[in-house]
């Protein structure tokens, strides 16, 4: 709740006021047309195109990989980070919890640091996948 010495006034909250900030500089540093075609281009994106299949082209990956899952976050839902350790060999997979959805990665910055740098505690579900 944001307070203010006037109960009438219905605009401008901080919140809003924090979207309007980042929104013009979004809109400073691309035009219309370029945040389009990004959108576009990773709505469209698909690994496995012209690769057999995304599983064929996951198990081409030959880089010891880190996959983590945030339990809470929608955007990238853990049975989709659970594909990819599957299809990945020398992978790992750890899932962590977060109130913050898929923002966690940015904000979880404990459990993040120690998974990658080798602290795996017991409440981080690690598998290791097809390695």
């Amino acid at each position: 709740t944001q307070r203010e010495d006037n109960d009438q006034v219905a605009d401008n909250f901080k919140a809003a006021s924090y979207q309007q900030y980042q929104g013009l500089k979004l809109y400073q540093r691309f035009n219309a047309y370029t945040y389009w075609y990004l959108s576009k281009t990773m709505d469209t994106h698909n690994v496995g195109r012209g690769r057999n299949g995304i599983a064929a082209a996951l198990a081409k990956v030959e880089a010891q990989t880190t996959i983590i899952g945030i339990r809470s976050d929608i955007l990238f839902p853990l049975p989709e980070q659970r594909f990819l350790a599957m299809h990945i060999r020398n992978s790992e997979y750890h899932e962590i919890d977060s109130d913050y959805g898929h923002d966690g990665f940015l904000l979880e910055l404990e459990q993040l640091s120690k998974i990658i740098n080798g602290d795996r505690k017991p409440n981080h579900k690690h598998i290791i996948a097809n390695g």
